[in-house]
């Protein structure tokens, strides 16, 4: 931030400074990242009883925000320097500063947001496309600065940064529209699909059914509960017993830690149809279908009798 500023002194370049202008918000930001992941990782407790991982969402929106704000302020700086154009002075130390900064956002970016996949932390994904939408901006500013090095045009200065601050807020609001989604519990459909894949493979005869199920992001961590369907003859034992199972299938798909909560419902009647119970000596109606199970119908807050199959 501090070379790029430099650079802007020494060269007067609109381009230059939106760069270290954003900059800025790099720093703000991956210092409320920093505080944000490690809150996150601070064990649940009587006041936060699914943990402090929401902040993760606030710190990703916040980021998404200051992006935005620092588009507004870029584009309003431009129009000026369009209006009242300036010449620009040596622009071949502010080509090599930004150059070195691209490069650095965008190995610095590429490494956190690749973390932050693998963790499953909203946080370290929206700090490393920020880092990586930087370093693209870097790209952008490069090619202006050296198209006004060769043509002695000075509006392209001002009209390269104006094109980057309408593509930074754009991403910026794409950052904020998701954190929204995760405060607001949306559903995740990556995540759904996941689950519906593990469950399809290792779907288990005794799982009569499975419904009402409804997955909850804290950050990283994950929170399934679900209702699943079981033979109304076994004891509280063989109910645990396979609870437990379930729960072990699901919970070491995840990187993260993921917390289960399975209601169990005993059989009735009306599943008989589609139970592939073997040898089960309360059948009342042999099988005769086979429910293909996806995140619709896992969804849905009803056994899947005949009517809505």
């Amino acid at each position: 931030m501090i070379a790029k500023f430099i650079a802007y002194y020494m060269t007067y370049s609109s381009a230059i400074l939106t760069d270290a202008l954003e900059s800025i918000i790099n720093v703000v930001a991956s210092a409320f990242a920093f505080y944000a992941i490690y809150l996150a990782s601070q064990p649940r407790d009587m006041n936060h009883p699914y943990g402090h991982g929401k902040i993760e969402f606030f710190s990703a929106g916040l980021e998404g925000v200051l992006i935005v704000l620092a588009s507004v302020f870029i584009v309003f700086h431009a129009i000026q320097g369009l209006l009242n154009p300036q010449p620009i002075l040596d622009l071949r130390v502010g080509l090599i500063i930004i150059s070195l900064g691209t490069i650095i956002n965008y190995g610095l970016g590429y490494v956190i947001e690749k973390q932050g996949i693998i963790k499953s932390s909203p946080t370290l994904i929206a700090d490393g496309q920020h880092l990586k939408l930087d370093a693209m901006s870097g790209l952008i500013l490069v090619f202006a600065v050296l198209m006004v090095f060769i043509t002695n045009i000075y509006w392209i200065d001002g009209a390269a940064s104006i094109f980057f601050a309408v593509f930074m807020a754009w991403n910026g609001v794409k950052i904020i529209r998701k954190s929204i989604g995760g405060l607001m519990d949306e559903t995740n459909e990556e995540v759904l699909e996941k689950v519906v894949n593990i469950l399809k493979s290792h779907q288990k005869n005794a799982w009569i059914d499975i419904h009402n199920m409804r997955i909850q992001e804290y950050g990283s961590d994950i929170h399934i509960d679900c209702h699943l369907t079981l033979p109304n003859y076994w004891n509280l034992e063989k109910v645990h017993e396979t609870v437990h199972e379930f729960e072990e299938i699901l919970g070491k798909e995840f990187p993260s830690h993921v917390e289960i909560f399975i209601h169990a419902d005993p059989c009735m009647p009306e599943c008989c149809h589609y139970c592939k119970v073997e040898n089960c000596p309360i059948r009342q109606s042999p099988l005769t279908t086979s429910i293909n199970w996806n995140k619709v119908n896992l969804s849905l807050n009803q056994k899947h009798f005949a009517e809505n199959i």
